[in-house]
């Protein structure tokens, strides 16, 4: 996945997409604990991704997804993380 991968990037998120050869939309997460010591605050990011990911899943069936944070993530409104999310799935 890492090798061949489009990369999208802003100041919270690196997001990896890739095709794959089926009818669904796929996704993974990589929350680093290096970009956010707090288990509470990985758990809030992952939440928040699964869900603006569950809103667009029709729109990106057919493609593998990575999501990785960055430093800045973890002290980001939760509006601010979807809206950056939603800017990475166009």
């Amino acid at each position: 996945m890492f090798d061949k991968a489009t990369r999208s990037r802003d100041g919270l998120f690196t997001v990896l997409c890739r095709r794959n050869n089926q009818s669904i939309a796929r996704l993974g997460l990589a929350i680093s604990k290096k970009h956010c010591r707090k288990a509470t605050e990985r758990n809030r990011i992952k939440r928040i991704v699964r869900e603006s990911f569950r809103h667009h899943q029709c729109e990106l069936a057919g493609i593998d997804v990575v999501v990785m944070n960055q430093p800045a993530a973890a002290a980001s409104s939760n509006a601010e993380l979807f809206n950056s999310l939603s800017r990475h799935w166009q």
